[in-house]
């Protein structure tokens, strides 16, 4: 297939091999990447989504490609393993270094169905590919067209597709992973994608819908929450890339996914801290009520729906390691896409199978306040004009925090 000749050439000047392997971790300037799938028109709005993926673009070649690990070795790009550590999925090792943490996580059943519009051809052979490349077993994996046709190709929604299987198959390797491709990035047909995904989790015995992508909101926006409740199915959705909310992340009934930045020494690669990511969407919704599991957060949120629930490391500058062979190889990936699939993966592997979100955020609200459960992030910004600032408990730039361990989810 013919690759989209801009998009491409601008990384495979970067992604050259065959140079020494650097002894300590190289720190890295550049820039981030905002492909057209992830950049909302006014025309959009009500009518159809955006992917919430952006790339990091280092100024200088990554070096000395390797074949297992970091694909490209002595930089502190995240990876399966370096992200189970930080967030207590496996036994943790000094750093939780993406050069030195080699566990990835294990287990994970029934299904996880990742919701995403056009088609992915090589999803299958660089899911096989990334689980080579970090020691992660086979997938069970298939793709469904939710027309019953293979939808077009795009480029920038293709990037979005090889996130979405390969992470959350990194945090639940076990875990049967589906791709529903919609036929276009409209809300009406991603809404037929969303009910056949659903209903072949509900099938399966129960799991997770991911979606990555999202609008701003629109009037009209609550006749659609009823496409994210089904039996058995916890939904998922990204809060966004930028200030504010987004669609169907203020849905009451998903679980809404933010973003934070994981800090690392730049000399060691060494894990430091977790910090909210600034350009991560969070927030009241402007037209969804506060469900019953905010209740107790009445206080910051009002009558409205708040937003996040749940963060996981989401800066491009702190991304995490994708491939897509049809766009070029591998890619730094950042954006709350990467949240909802892994936040997807690692409820997965918790095992508890929540009769539906509801249930789901229930248990999230009511195990907030347990450290061993999850890390309470309590300082850094976000926001519109970087108003809203973290601190204990709950608040708009990270929700309850981001995971620690399998319990409390």
């Amino acid at each position: 297939m013919k690759i989209k000749a801009l998009f491409v050439l601008t990384f495979a000047l970067v992604l050259v091999v065959g140079a020494p392997a650097w002894a300590q971790i190289r720190p890295t300037s550049g820039k981030v990447l905002v492909p057209a799938s992830s950049i909302e028109k006014p025309t959009d709005i009500g009518d159809f989504a955006h992917t919430n993926i952006q790339v990091f673009l280092p100024a200088e070649p990554l070096l000395n490609h390797q074949s297992a690990g970091p694909p490209y070795p002595g930089y502190a790009y995240e990876t399966p393993a370096s992200l189970a550590c930080v967030y207590g999925l496996v036994s943790q090792v000094t750093g939780c270094n993406p050069n030195k943490a080699t566990a990835v996580p294990s287990g994970g059943r029934r299904m996880i169905a990742l919701v995403d519009a056009y088609d992915a051809p090589n999803a299958a052979s660089d899911l096989a590919a990334f689980s080579a490349q970090f020691g992660l077993p086979p997938a069970s994996f298939q793709v469904v067209f939710a027309s019953g046709t293979r939808p077009e190709y795009d480029i920038g929604w293709e990037l979005e597709e090889s996130l979405d299987v390969q992470w959350a198959h990194a945090m639940a390797p076990d875990a049967q992973i589906v791709l529903v491709e919609a036929a276009s990035n409209s809300f009406a047909d991603l809404m037929t994608a969303e009910d056949v995904a659903s209903a072949m989790v509900n099938a399966a015995g129960g799991g997770e819908v991911s979606n990555s992508w999202g609008g701003s909101e629109f009037y009209g926006e609550t006749t659609y929450d009823s496409n994210f409740v089904e039996a058995g199915v916890v939904f998922l959705a990204s809060a966004g890339d930028s200030p504010g909310t987004i669609w169907p992340g203020t849905s009451p009934n998903v679980v809404s996914a933010g973003g934070t930045t994981v800090r690392r020494n730049p000399s060691t690669g060494n894990f430091i801290a977790e910090a909210p990511w600034d350009s991560a969407g969070g927030g009241l919704s402007a037209l969804e009520p506060r469900p019953s599991y905010q209740n107790g957060i009445s206080a910051v949120v009002g009558r409205y729906r708040g937003v996040p629930d749940l963060s996981f490391d989401s800066n491009p500058v702190t991304g995490v390691w994708v491939y897509d062979s049809d766009a070029g190889g591998w890619y730094i990936v950042g954006g709350t896409s990467v949240a909802s699939p892994s936040l997807a993966g690692i409820i997965n592997l918790a095992g508890s199978f929540s009769a539906s979100s509801n249930a789901e955020l229930t248990m999230i609200y009511s195990k907030a306040n347990v450290t061993a459960d999850y890390n309470d992030i309590t300082s850094g910004y976000c926001g519109p004009y970087a108003g809203y600032g973290a601190g204990t408990g709950w608040d708009f730039c990270t929700g309850v925090g981001t995971n620690k361990g399998k319990a409390g989810k």
